[in-house]
């Protein structure tokens, strides 16, 4: 037996037989958003005669590689004719505009069903048909194609042979991959405090297909120390492809870092970042069609050669290389990616490619389960990335304002079809009482829903016929933001709430997602494996329920790596500043902030709850310590602003600059200023999310579901912003520096549950004084780093 090839029978054909332009004017012609539903539903309709979702599959030995290919055909139906095999696809392209070869790829799938169910049941002859559904309309527009048996192997056999040089290459590089990996060492002469420990957690997870949560504190090098277990693990067979997924630009710089590392050790992988469309598109202005984007047009009858040309020079694509060569070849970068990405041993891309609903990435999970291992960087951020990634909201007034253009510009059927969504969005007022603002309920607005599909295929038709016409992207704009809606109103059931705020005249109506750990569940179990890990992961039991880890998830929670000796965590208890008593705190936080920084010369930063408490604290302190020199963060700072406020923070300061920071905010996690650049933290109240309608839903969510309202919507969330702004200081096993905590509710018992177990030595202080002489007594162990 050869070297085995499987692949799913779409995949396969989609591949080979793909042609053409990509044209995303519409969104793609076969959408995968209602797909499920609608199958079952037509399958339902097919009656007893017609057999639903039979598993199909082949094994053939062609030229020394064995080929299993196999699917699942939409029906297989007895008729008067013989056996037919149907081919379902739903579209959103008006159906007017597909003819009968629309699409080889459609008929070379359902060849391919044919031939297989053909050949298993010594078929001479065998009916196809494809059965386009329009997913707005529901019409359905079907033809028929009748082949011998001989015809369809011809068929399949030609394309195993154009495909015999990818399954080689292939076949080449997995030996070459597997036995670098086995032959790789730990980059490092050692192991650090907490690593080993977090690669075989990491590596048992693998090998035994669980889901793991590890609370990794900052040092520990969280990010080889899932890398090197996974590698180990695919040289080993336990595992396929490497997904390491993550929300910042950062930390997708520390996985390239860290695989540059392991190949300096000698391993051979191929490995690709995914860079976002609108940053690695060559145009102005994204916009993938023909009309509008030269590399679109024919991208697909280039892109396999210039993949296949590429595979063979390099190993780690590059945002810079690929945008090079995929100039040079005349194809879209970001769907160049994508296609590389396919023959990847390791992905970095951001949480959305496996979590969001509709970019995420099809080609590999479109199908049944694969033996691929998501690692899942900086986990805290996820559950507020899922629930905005599930949730959607449309406005009243974007429907009005379009609807004013196309009068004005005479697009009288299109100023209809919006009238009709304003005047639907107008009639949701009447379930405001007097003075509401804000009306929830369980159910979806299904009478609304009806309304906007049959907009949204009136849009689709007016897009395809008004391709030049000025009021284009407008319309596009809002044809995605409703396809979007509709997507999400498929997600939903009893983990989302239906809420219609009224602001003035404007209506919002949003589907929020409360709980995504359903969704969360689901993408996770396209793979094999799932390594959730941050420097802040608890409450573990908080992250592992509302990330969908299941009954079986480990945990981990790792001691941070650095000398304990090396930094003083202090509670100013005798502060309140909850929101009523905020004003009347600010003189006694300024006088610690005062106190912090006059134990040494140095950099500080000092985090706030909200930017008025900030710049109120800010003021204060500034008349009444003028001789200190302070820098406050600004809302809206552009990336050039961002970087000058980071770069005050040198170690060569001398004297003391205070920065007066958001808590959660750009510079509350995510920067490293390690030895003097910062030796100080003040964090100002607990970091408890504002106090809104949403908040408020969220909070009566989880009273009802498990009875911890309060601590899921307020607490945890707030406890994990602190724990981020804290561990901005020791970033190395030699960094010296304080943290001080000001607020009466860090000295309650339900605060101090939530402390990592390197807090378990922190001091109460009562007074400006008596913070002032523990800094004395912590800094004089360290009179080298005095002025």
């Amino acid at each position: 037996m050869g070297y085995r090839v499987k692949m799913p029978v779409r995949s396969f054909v989609e591949f080979l037989l793909q042609r053409g332009d990509i044209d995303a004017r519409l969104g793609g012609s076969d959408r995968a958003l209602e797909g499920a539903k609608i199958h079952r539903r037509l399958q339902k309709e097919g009656g007893s005669s017609y057999r639903a979702e039979q598993f199909l599959s082949i094994t053939t030995e062609l030229d020394g590689f064995t080929y299993q290919l196999e699917g699942r055909a939409d029906g297989i139906i007895e008729t008067d004719q013989g056996v037919m095999i149907d081919e379902i696809k739903t579209t959103a392209l008006p159906l007017s505009m597909l003819t009968e070869d629309f699409q080889e790829v459609h008929w070379a799938q359902a060849k391919c069903y044919g031939y297989i169910y053909g050949t298993q049941n010594q078929l001479d002859r065998i009916l196809l048909r494809l059965t386009y559904f329009q997913v707005d309309t529901e019409e359905i527009r079907q033809f028929h194609k009748e082949f011998s048996l001989a015809e369809l192997e011809a068929f399949y056999l030609d394309l195993l042979h154009q495909y015999e040089p990818w399954a080689r290459f292939r076949m080449e590089w997995e030996g070459i991959r597997t036995a670098s990996a086995k032959g790789t060492a730990f980059p490092f002469a050692e192991y650090r405090r907490g690593q080993r420990e977090m690669a075989v957690a990491v590596y048992r997870t693998i090998q035994r297909e669980k889901r793991l949560f590890c609370q990794a504190p900052t040092g520990i090098g969280k990010t080889i120390s899932v890398l090197f277990p996974s590698i180990k693990a695919m040289g080993e067979g336990l595992s396929g492809r490497i997904f390491y997924l993550t929300a910042k630009t950062v930390t997708r710089q520390s996985a390239e870092q860290a695989l540059s590392l392991l190949r300096e050790k000698g391993l051979r992988v191929k490995a690709v970042t995914l860079t976002a469309k609108e940053k690695i598109c060559f145009r102005s202005e994204t916009s993938c069609n023909p009309d509008d984007c030269p590399y679109a047009k024919g991208h697909y009858d280039r892109v396999n050669d210039a993949v296949y040309r590429f595979l063979q020079q390099e190993d780690f694509f590059t945002r810079e290389k690929i945008e090079e060569w995929a100039d040079a070849n005349r194809v879209c970068p970001f769907e160049f990616t994508l296609d590389l990405s396919l023959w990847c041993d390791v992905i970095i891309c951001d949480y959305n490619y496996l979590f969001d609903p509709v970019v995420y990435l099809k080609r590999f999970f479109d199908r049944a389960k694969t033996d691929a291992v998501f690692l899942i960087d900086e986990a805290h951020n996820l559950p507020d990335r899922a629930r905005d990634m599930y949730s959607a909201g449309l406005q009243k007034s974007d429907f009005l304002a379009l609807k004013r253009k196309a009068r004005e510009t005479e697009q009288k059927s299109l100023a209809r079809a919006l009238q009709r969504i304003n005047r639907e969005m107008r009639g949701l007022k009447e379930f405001f009482a007097e003075g509401e603002k804000v009306f929830t309920q369980p159910e979806l607005p299904e009478h609304f829903i009806s309304e906007l599909q049959r907009t949204s295929s009136f849009l689709s038709e007016w897009l395809e016929d008004h391709k030049g016409h000025e009021l284009r992207a407008d319309v596009l704009s809002l044809f995605f933001d409703i396809r979007f809606f509709l997507r999400i109103a498929e997600l939903y059931d009893d983990h989302f709430i239906t809420c219609i705020n009224q602001q003035g005249s404007n209506v919002i109506l949003r589907l929020l997602c409360l709980d995504p750990s359903k969704l969360l569940d689901a993408c996770m179990a396209r793979g094999k494996a799932s390594v959730l890990f941050s420097a802040t992961l608890s409450p573990m039991d908080y992250f592992s329920e509302i990330l969908g880890g299941g009954e079986g998830a480990l945990h981990c929670m790792l001691p941070s790596p650095f000398p304990q000796e090396n930094r003083r965590l202090f509670i100013a208890g005798n502060v309140s500043t909850k929101y009523k008593d905020r004003e009347a705190s600010l003189a006694a936080v300024s006088e610690y902030l005062c106190e912090m920084v006059s134990g040494r010369p140095g950099n500080y930063m000092a985090y706030f709850p909200s930017y008025l408490y900030m710049q109120q604290a800010a003021e204060l302190f500034q008349s009444v310590y003028p001789e200190i020199p302070v820098l406050l963060q600004q809302p809206h700072m552009d990336e050039a602003q961002r970087l000058e406020f980071l770069e005050r923070f040198r170690e060569d300061t001398e004297g003391t600059l205070l920065g007066f920071c958001v808590l959660g905010g750009i510079y509350a996690e995510g920067i490293d200023l390690s030895g003097d650049r910062l030796i100080g933290t003040a964090i100002v109240g607990v970091g408890l999310p504002q106090v809104n309608w949403e908040q408020e839903i969220l909070r009566e969510y989880y009273k009802r579901t498990n009875g911890r309202g309060f601590q899921f919507a307020y607490q945890y969330p707030g406890m994990n912003k602190v724990l981020q702004a804290a561990g901005r200081v020791i970033r190395s096993p030699q960094d010296r520096g304080v943290i001080l905590l000001i607020d009466s509710r860090f000295e309650a018992s339900d605060y101090r549950r939530l402390f990592p177990p390197h807090w378990n030595d922190a001091v109460s202080v009562r007074s400006a004084a008596d913070l002032r002489e523990h800094l004395r007594r912590f800094w004089k162990k360290t009179p080298h780093l005095l002025s």
